[in-house]
């Protein structure tokens, strides 16, 4: 479980620098004679739309990188729900696979082999698929890349505004970068919370995201810093919508209670057998 947490960090790490390097990848303005696939069905695709969303609601840019992000959110939720509902099953055989990690800990080829074989059947029987951890923040970064190159390659992007930032230039008052900041934390402490045991991984997982998007967004334009901002709120309403961790602590607490109780009955009656005996 740990390797696997340590896992979603390094691909979170990686895409968000692919991000990055791109900043020097395709400077050139696109436009409907562009030509490439990615320049002009991708990119220019991406500076259209939310140029049309932008028009539909008012005309601001900004807007439409709210809408833009919005639409996104909502299309993978799906499988945003199947990739929450995972992990949940994952944490819950967590033990399970840690007792599987003791008993065949020799790092013997057949061994680990038999490992790999107990994992497999631990998670088939538990509908876990180890793929579903990462896979929304994978088939977020085209459109995060896209978004990205648009705004910095369509003209009225590039020079477009909201409210006090030029979407192509960093928030000059930080605001933007600390949001996008606090809502990735938040997003990251409720799933944390929601966990049965926490070890250092996850608290790795906790620190990194923020701090990552924090210094990526000082850097990068104010109009990906607002995608991070929206995208991480849904992110936090969906997390207390689907894996709400104030319930599922107040439903441990209630269960660990029923077993302390049934434990303080069993003794009873033990007692009580007892003195009829005598």
């Amino acid at each position: 479980m740990k390797n696997r947490q340590i896992k979603r960090v390094l691909v979170i790490l990686s895409m968000l620098s692919l991000v990055f390097i791109l900043t020097a990848c395709g400077t050139g303005p696109v436009t409907q004679n562009s030509t490439g696939f990615w320049d002009r069905y991708v990119v220019y695709t991406a500076g259209q739309f939310v140029i049309w969303l932008a028009n539909l609601f008012g005309g601001n840019p900004g807007v439409g990188i709210i809408a833009f992000t919005l639409i996104i959110r909502i299309l993978i939720f799906p499988l945003s729900y199947m990739s929450i509902k995972s992990m949940s099953k994952q944490q819950e055989i967590a033990p399970q696979l840690k007792e599987l990690q003791r008993k065949y800990s020799s790092k013997d080829t057949e061994t680990q082999t038999r490992l790999r074989d107990e994992t497999q059947k631990l998670y088939a029987s538990a509908g876990v698929n180890p793929v579903m951890g990462c896979l929304p923040i994978v088939i977020q970064m085209p459109f995060l890349i896209a978004l990205y190159q648009a705004i910095l390659r369509t003209s009225s992007l590039q020079t477009g505004t909201f409210l006090w930032m030029n979407l192509s230039q960093p928030d000059p008052l930080w605001i933007m970068q600390i949001l996008a900041t606090l809502f990735t934390l938040g997003t990251s402490v409720l799933s944390m919370m929601a966990q049965p045991t926490r070890n250092s991984s996850s608290w790795l997982m906790m620190i990194v995201s923020p701090v990552m998007i924090f210094v990526f967004s000082i850097t990068l334009p104010s109009a990906l810093a607002i995608y991070w901002v929206v995208t991480n709120a849904f992110s936090m309403i969906q997390q207390l919508l689907i894996q709400n961790p104030f319930k599922i602590r107040r439903e441990r607490e209630a269960k660990a209670q029923a077993e302390k109780e049934k434990e303080r009955a069993l003794k009873r009656a033990y007692k009580k057998a007892t003195k009829r005996r005598k």
